[in-house]
C-alpha cells in the first residue's frame, strides 16, 4: 500500500435526526461540530437523516408498492398490445 494516500480513518459518532439514535464507528469523514461520548472522550459528530435505525428496509416497515395498479395504468394509457409487442 502507497504511504500517504489514503484518508485518515478515525473514530466518528453518527446521529440519525429520524430515529434519535447515536452510534460511534470508525470514517474517514470530519466535522467541526463535536459530541461527548459515554466513554467520556470526545469525538465528531456527523448528523445523518437515515441509517439503518430508522430506514424502512431495516426497520421492517417498507411499503408494498402497487404494482398491478401501475400495470392497469400502463395498459390502459398503452393498450395491452404494446406489452406483448415486446416478449
Amino acid at each position: 500500500m502507497k504511504p500517504r494516500i489514503h484518508p485518515e480513518s478515525r473514530p466518528v459518532v453518527f446521529r440519525d435526526r429520524a430515529a434519535d439514535v447515536a452510534f460511534l464507528t470508525r470514517s474517514t469523514a470530519d466535522s467541526a461540530r463535536t459530541i461527548q461520548w459515554e466513554d467520556g472522550n470526545t469525538y465528531p459528530l456527523i448528523d445523518v437523516e437515515t441509517s439503518s435505525a430508522s430506514h424502512p428496509f431495516s426497520t421492517g416497515t417498507s411499503r408494498v408498492m402497487d404494482t398491478a395498479g401501475r400495470v392497469q395504468r400502463f395498459e390502459r394509457r398503452y393498450g395491452s398490445s404494446a406489452a406483448t409487442r415486446r416478449g
